[in-house]
């Protein structure tokens, strides 16, 4: 495998990479779908291409033999940094690729910014996706922020009591 910096050039691959991950039928191939909880889009072009230009962040792609098959989004936020849009291909999911790149995420937010802490946002009511980042040493905060209902280019909800809890993970030195 190896880490890049995505470009522009990536916008449609990683859009298409994210979808798969998270909605439609095709992201039931693996474990990380929001498809029973979230319809509509995940993201799109222009979100993806703001995390791409923007000063402070960086979009990691993870590529296999010439194929992007992940990405991460890190965003320097002073002592922390943040970690979004992660998403690994469907039918590569449990295979144990998800704790290689959040490792190499986590090397990375250090070595490039001085990063002390790593943050993320999760849909609260995903359990078994929380427990995940558990396992990795991430610790529920209990701090909620949420969901941009009615805004739907973060998606359709199915059901009323959906918002993000912000997870926490200290990287040490």
């Amino acid at each position: 495998m190896t880490f890049r910096d995505a470009t522009g050039a990536d916008v449609d691959v990683l859009v298409a990479l994210i979808e798969s991950a998270y909605r439609g039928d095709s992201s039931r191939a693996g474990w990380t779908t929001e498809a029973d909880i979230l319809e509509g889009q995940r993201t799109d072009p222009d979100g993806v291409r703001e995390v791409v230009e923007a000063p402070d962040s960086r979009l990691l792609v993870v590529e296999r033999d010439g194929r992007v098959i992940a990405c991460c989004q890190l965003e320097h936020r002073g002592e922390a940094a943040y970690f979004g849009m992660f998403a690994v291909s469907p039918e590569l999911q449990g295979a144990g690729l998800g704790k290689v790149i959040i490792a190499e995420a986590e090397r990375t937010a250090r070595a490039q910014w001085g990063a002390r802490q790593m943050q993320m946002t999760v849909i609260s009511v995903r359990e078994d996706l929380i427990a995940w980042y558990e396992r990795r040493g991430y610790r529920r905060t209990g701090e909620m922020t949420p969901f941009p209902y009615g805004d739907e280019r973060f998606g359709i909800p199915q059901r009323d009591d959906l918002q993000f809890e912000l997870l926490v993970k200290p990287l040490g030195d």
